[in-house]
This record gives structure tokens, C-alpha cells and sequence, in this order.
């Protein structure tokens, strides 16, 4: 009996993934716990594994396939003694499993949806006739689910033509690009815009409706043809934009900063990064750690959380989640995105360790190695960017983190000590809290715990 090999859920959040690489072809043998596939999920690149041994009858999508949902089949195969042929014919066929092959045919750099004339009232019969597979009804039949390609839908949405009103000619019914562009020159059926129930007498005016966003088709107009070039996004800002725009929408934050001054910090750096043990090697002498300001930031920031443990929380619309350790996301940019690798247990760890842990972290986030449980999780976050010269900015808290604190550059300014005026190094550290969890006072009492260690950084050390 053939074996459908599916897309594998490579973390608990994942809906689908893209299908990088096939390290296999038809006809090859494989054993459980062989490599066949490279799938990009929208954070890293992730080996799959045959569960099953037999030979590959068919690779049913693709190398290079974007958008293949979870549990969708990628591949056949042929049991020991099955006939390959056969194994590929009976194997499942999917509906593409949602897999934006259209887009990827479709030219990126001429994305504009198609123009759509409004019909004449006058000229009825100047329309050409509507065609009997426009104008059917898909697979919407008794409220059920219609089957539609990605690219499919948006064309659909941004011409105000119902999806469900529209057959499909693809596999097992899908609604494709060509159905919908058909429905549209044929004068498909629109969304008929439900009429609004009289108001009652007395009644107060009704608020006006909340705006839209502009549809993809408004917004190139608003740019001269040819002045730019379309990049399809990829799973990691689609991601960035869904999770950040969750977190706008849906997390009540407030904002509290806090001035710290770090001349006694950077002077114990220095002086542990002199003392750090060295390795000889052929190019001289490698120290066993170098410590940067962020490693103290992270470590300041985990004892605090350890010191208020009622701030070390997430938030569900059932129960808060009080975490028993402090695990630090860390925000590192890499080419066109952003990752937040997790140090777990952060208020246990030396500087030194959680120095060599970040640069493995960060490392690999930038080659897309990190596993799924590097960088998920937490319940806070840190964002530096002092390096760039910013002297303070804000944070978007990524759920299910409550808090995330933003780092200035550290700045020479006059301040008062004693009653006397003194020049010091000051470093902006700027919290966002969301306020389900952490009220305002937890949160000061965070963030005067965080001040604490940074300004006395040998309290880290004991």
C-alpha cells in the first residue's frame, strides 16, 4: 500500500512551511531516519526525516514550493515488494496542499491585479456572456469550506468578487487565478454589502465605520510604473508582521524608562575581559570569553526578574503564567528579519557563559540553524541598540513575552552626585509592559531592580 509522506509541523506554531530542497529522487531507496527534505519554516532550515522505509514512487510538490500547509502530502512512497508505478498512481493527491506553486509561476515584478470595469447598465449585452463555470457555485455547498489557492483569494478580494460563487477547476475543486480572473470577466458575483437595519427613533447616529486598508492594487497606483520592484514576502516577515501587528492590536502596553549610569560597569568589563583566561593557537592567544555590555544587560535583567518574580509572567485569557525561571529573549537582526533566540535560565548562568552562548545564538540564527526551542518561549526580551548611536527608543512587546526593555547608547552627560555636578556614562533603558499582566507599580519595581544590578554590576558576580 503506498506511504503519503506529509509536511511535518517542525514547531507548535507552524502552519506551513517551504519546501527548500529534496535530497532524494523517484526511484531512490530510503530507511527510517534518512534525510529527504530541507523545509524553511519562517525562522530557520530544518531537516526532515523518513518514518518509513520503502522507495520513493513520487515527489508530488515540488523543490522550491512555497506555502505547503502542515499535513499536506509532499511525497510517495512504494512499500517493500510494491510495484513504483502503481504506489504512484494510488498514492493521495492533494490539492497542491495549498502550495503557492501559482504564485511562484506568476511574475513578481507584475503583481497588479487585474483592472475591473464596473458593469454598464445602459450596454448590458456589451459584456461578454458570463460563462457557466463563473457563475456556479464552488465547493460552498451547505456551508462548507471553499477551497482556494493564496493568490486565488487575494485576486478575489481586491476585485470584491465572492470566492465561494466561483468553481474551481483545480485539483478537487480549487479555485485558481484563471477561475477568478474568469469569474471577473465575466462579471462574476460581488459581496453585495449588507443593508444597514433602520435605527430606532431617538436612537443616537451610528459611529462610521472603522477604515480600511488600502488593497494591494491602491497602492502600487500611487507609484509611477516602473519607479520600483516587487519582493514577494517571505515566512519570516510574514510572521513579523502578523505577530507585531497581534501585539498592537491586542496587548495594552505602557512605557516606563529608566536612566542608568554604567561607568562602573564598562570599568569592570574591561577589567574582566583582561583577566579572562587565553587558549594558544596558531593564530595567538584566543581569550575563553569577551564579555559586551549586552551580556551584563541580559544577566541584570534575569536577577531582576528572579528579585520580582510576580514580573516573570505571560498572559492567557484563562490564567497568568508565573514562569520558575528566567529565560531572556534577545532580539539579534539578521538579513531582512529578526530573531529572538531564548537564554534559558539566565539568572543561573555566569557572564561568561551566557557571552559564549550568545554568540553561538546569534551565529546561527543568522544562518537560519537555530531549532525551534531556541526561540520560542520567554517572558521577556531585550533590544539593544546602543551600537547604532540611539539614545532611547521603544519596543513592540512579541507575545507570549509581558515585558521587553529597549537599550540606548551609553552617553556622556552632566549628572549630580553629592550636590555636585559630574560627568558620567548614562545608558537609557526604556520597558514596555503589557499592563494584563504587570501593573504599573510591578513594573517600576522591575525596573529599579534592573538599575540596581546595572549600576552595581559585582552583585551579578556573587
Amino acid at each position: 500500500m503506498p506511504i503519503n509522506i506529509t509536511m511535518p509541523a517542525l514547531s507548535p506554531t507552524m502552519e506551513e512551511g517551504n519546501l527548500a530542497k529534496w535530497l532524494v529522487k523517484e526511484g531512490d531507496k530510503v530507511s527510517p531516519g534518512d534525510v529527504i527534505a530541507e523545509i524553511e519554516t519562517d525562522k530557520a532550515t530544518m531537516e526532515v526525516e523518513a518514518v518509513d522505509e520503502g522507495t520513493v514512487a513520487k515527489l508530488v510538490v515540488p523543490a522550491g514550493t512555497e506555502g505547503v500547509k502542515v499535513n499536506a502530502v509532499i511525497a510517495i512512497l512504494a512499500g517493500e515488494g510494491e510495484d513504483v508505478g502503481a504506489a504512484a498512481k494510488g498514492g493521495a493527491t492533494p490539492a497542491k496542499a495549498e502550495a503557492k506553486a501559482e504564485t511562484a509561476k506568476a511574475e513578481p515584478a507584475k503583481t497588479e491585479a487585474p483592472k475591473v470595469e464596473a458593469p454598464k447598465a445602459e450596454a448590458p449585452t456589451a459584456k461578454p456572456e458570463a460563462t457557466p463555470a463563473a457563475s456556479q457555485p464552488s465547493a460552498s455547498v451547505s456551508g462548507e469550506r471553499t477551497f482556494a489557492s493564496p493568490l486565488a483569494r487575494r485576486i478575489a478580494k481586491d476585485a470584491g468578487v465572492d470566492v465561494s460563487a466561483v468553481s474551481g477547476s483545480g485539483p478537487h475543486g480549487r479555485v485558481v487565478k484563471a477561475d477568478v480572473e474568469a469569474a471577473i470577466a465575466g462579471g462574476g458575483a460581488k459581496k453585495a454589502a449588507p443593508a444597514a437595519p433602520p435605527a430606532p427613533a431617538g436612537a443616537p447616529a451610528a459611529a462610521a465605520p472603522a477604515a480600511k486598508p488600502m488593497s494591494d492594487e491602491t497602492v502600487l497606483k500611487l507609484f509611477a510604473e516602473g519607479s520600483y520592484e516587487l519582493k514577494p514576502h517571505d515566512n519570516m516577515r510574514k510572521t513579523i508582521a502578523s505577530r507585531l501587528t497581534e501585539s498592537h492590536q491586542t496587548i495594552p502596553a505602557y512605557l516606563l524608562s529608566m536612566d542608568c549610569t554604567i561607568d562602573t560597569l564598562l570599568k569592570l568589563r574591561e577589567e574582566i575581559n583582561r583577566s579572562a583566561p587565553v587558549t594558544k593557537t596558531e593564530k595567538g592567544d584566543v581569550p575563553a570569553f569577551k564579555l559586551s555590555v549586552n551580556d551584563f544587560i541580559i544577566k541584570a535583567l534575569a536577577l531582576a526578574l528572579r528579585d520580582v518574580p510576580a514580573a516573570n509572567a505571560s498572559w492567557t485569557s484563562a490564567a497568568r503564567v508565573f514562569h520558575k525561571t528566567a529565560d531572556v529573549g534577545v532580539a539579534v537582526a539578521i538579513p531582512d528579519g529578526l530573531i529572538t533566540p531564548i537564554v534559558r535560565k539566565a539568572e543561573q548562568k555566569t557572564l561568561s557563559v551566557i557571552s559564549n552562548e550568545m554568540k553561538d545564538l546569534a551565529k546561527r540564527a543568522r544562518d537560519k540553524k537555530l531549532k525551534p526551542e531556541e526561540y520560542q518561549g520567554g517572558s521577556t526580551a531585550v533590544s539593544n541598540l546602543g551600537m547604532f548611536g540611539v539614545s532611547n527608543f521603544t519596543s513592540i512587546i512579541n507575545p507570549p513575552h509581558a515585558s521587553i526593555v529597549s537599550i540606548g547608547a551609553g552617553i556622556e552627560k552632566p549628572v549630580v552626585k553629592g550636590k555636585e555636578i559630574a560627568i558620567a556614562t548614562v545608558m537609557t533603558a526604556t520597558f514596555a509592559f503589557d499592563h494584563r499582566v504587570i501593573d504599573g507599580a510591578l513594573g517600576a519595581e522591575l525596573a529599579v531592580a534592573f538599575k540596581r544590578y546595572i549600576e552595581n554590576p559585582m552583585a551579578m558576580l556573587v
